[in-house]
Order: C-alpha cells, then structure tokens, then sequence
C-alpha cells in the first residue's frame, strides 16, 4: 500500500487520457485516440528430423509492420491530415515520425511510444447522421516499420 505522495507516483498505474501526440517534430495535434501501439512477430515453426518424437520448434521470425490509428474532430482551419494523406503519389510519400507521450500530472513524459517512418494509408471521414449532434471525428490509419518504446522519468 502506497505511504507518500511519491510512492503513489512510481507505484500507481498511469492513466491514459494525458498524452500529447507531435508528428514530424511539428507542434503537438490534439487527438481524441490514439490506437496500435504494439510490437508483434511473426512466429516461424521448425520441423527436423527427430520432429516426430519431440515435436516441431518455434522461433521468432519477422517483426510485424505497426499500424497506428489516430482520431480527431475534424476543425475548420486544420487540414493537416488531409494534406500529409495527399504528399502520397505514384510509389512516393512523405514519412514522418511519430512520437506519443504519456504525461504526468506536470505534463512531463513519463513513457515515449516513437513510430518511426510512418506514412498514411487512410484517411476516414466521419460517418454522418441527421438525428445526432456528436463532435464530426476523422481517423487516419498509419502504417510504420518500427516503435521504440522509452521511459525519460528514469
């Protein structure tokens, strides 16, 4: 059981609604979720010849690519998703980096999630519906080859 305001600081879970997401080293976009966060591999299964007696043998094999979902309300004078969707031509397009940051209390970061070389592969418009009054939100799905994942608090 947590003592002290500091035990209760490194010992206590983080919640997950204070973070900041910066795109390219622009200025931080505000986004209402942030999803796909995760590192996964592939699985290669090995079969030898004393298989039939000790069974097959699994190793890791290839990293899997990141696909990062982000979501936002769609604002008037904003339309940095769609023209970052729109460097995309033929076998060309603009990679950018990606870095979320899980904040404390201070707005300081506690963990770092960096998607490197990330670039869009789609851009949803919200869905539409006379009989609602919901925030207008668009999500843009990224696709990276590797996150890194750091702790700056320590």
């Amino acid at each position: 059981m947590a003592t002290s305001v500091e035990d209760i600081k490194n010992k206590y879970p983080i919640p997950v609604f204070y973070y900041r997401v910066t795109i390219g080293g622009d200025d931080s976009i505000a986004f209402s979720e942030v999803s796909g966060l995760s590192i996964q591999y592939e699985t290669i299964t090995y079969r030898d010849g004393l298989s039939y007696k000790d069974g097959a043998k699994h190793m890791p094999g290839l990293g899997s690519p990141i696909n990062l979902t982000l979501q936002k309300g769609i604002v008037k004078s904003d339309s940095y998703l769609l023209d970052w969707i729109n460097t995309i031509r033929l076998n060309t397009v603009e990679k950018r980096d990606v870095r979320i940051d899980l904040l404390n209390e201070n707005g300081e970061a506690t963990v770092s999630w960096t998607v490197k070389d990330a670039f869009p592969t789609k851009l949803d418009a919200p869905s539409f519906n006379a009989t609602s009054s919901e925030v207008a939100i668009e999500s843009l799905e990224l696709m990276a080859n590797s996150l890194e994942i750091s702790n700056p608090a320590l």
